[in-house]
């Protein structure tokens, strides 16, 4: 079908709220925005330059904290601006086709690594003699690589999809950033096949991987049982703990909004939070502000800052 659009620009709704709470919810998110940048880029800065951080678990890490970096840039700039006006924030529609291959891009990349990551815990659990040979940097870059072409493809489908549909009417996307289920509600034009494909694309990457997820933490706790020292099984549940609760954030309100049947906007928008704002934020402090090697590796760079401003 050829894309007969009339509509040039959209209109960001934000989130439901009282009026009077605008300014408190601007400066809430505001603060959780610049904290999110500030600790991911801190990350990457003491992965970079720390020689003892490169290693497969924090290479992974560090391709978690550019994209979250990048996931919470592309969706709380525009909220901010729908909760400083009243009448709604406009986008264009090229703006629009950018945020939501964006958006989706980097979540299905994200949720590709999460599950590259969890194969990597379970190496290093169960397989600690041969973990080093097993996770190599080559093996790694390769596993990098095809998680960000993964989510490439699959976002290029979803955007593909929904904007070769007709749009003639309402401009009004009951949202803080253009994702398809409120998109798609607009279109002049029948949507059961997009949304059809939304719930069989999302649904079968998303499930497909926490099932692989759920079964590589099985076999870690299988094999954190063997462990015979209760330090040992201490330290391992903590890394693999950690990991879990940040997985549990990501994956249930995207299950939530995109495989559950029917839609309520209100709800949808504010279950989006979790994912697009929170989790951006959680990963640095539950993934590596926790971990003593990276608290020592920025102690370490703090005192090389110290030292090079006192010369």
């Amino acid at each position: 079908m050829r894309n007969m659009s009339i509509v040039t620009t959209f209109i960001l709704m934000g989130l439901p709220h009282s009026p009077e709470l605008d300014m408190l919810l601007f400066g809430i998110f505001l603060v959780i925005y610049a904290f999110t940048v500030v600790g991911n880029l801190l990350i990457l800065l003491v992965i970079t330059v720390d020689p003892h951080l490169h290693t497969s678990m924090y290479y992974f890490l560090s391709n978690l904290s550019f994209i979250d970096m990048w996931f919470s840039t592309v969706t709380v700039p525009k909220m901010l601006m729908t909760l400083v006006s009243p009448e709604g924030s406009p986008l264009s529609f090229p703006g629009c086709v950018a945020q939501l291959y964006s958006f989706h891009f980097l979540g299905s990349t994200e949720c590709f690594l999460y599950t590259v990551m969890s194969y990597d815990r379970f190496l290093a659990v169960s397989y600690p003699l041969r973990y080093a040979s097993m996770m190599s940097g080559r093996t790694c870059a390769l596993l990098a690589t095809t998680t960000w072409l993964s989510g490439s493809v699959h976002s290029a489908v979803q955007t593909t999809l929904t904007f070769r549909l007709p749009f003639c009417g309402p401009n009004q996307i009951q949202h803080y950033f253009c994702d398809a289920p409120p998109i798609l509600k607009l279109a002049c034009a029948d949507t059961s096949a997009n949304e059809l494909v939304i719930f069989v694309n999302i649904g079968v990457v998303a499930s497909g991987c926490f099932l692989l997820i759920v079964l590589s933490y099985v076999s870690i706790v299988h094999s954190i049982l063997k462990i015979r020292t209760s330090e040992g099984r201490w330290r391992a549940f903590q890394t693999c703990a950690s990991h879990c609760t940040v997985v549990l954030c990501f994956f249930v309100p995207c299950v939530f909004i995109y495989l559950r049947p029917g839609s309520k906007e209100a709800m949808d928008r504010i279950v989006a939070v979790f994912y697009t704002v929170m989790t951006p934020l959680l990963n640095p402090v539950v993934y590596t502000l926790r971990n003593k090697e990276v608290k020592k590796a920025l102690l370490k760079l703090k005192d090389k800052v110290v030292h090079s401003q006192s010369k």
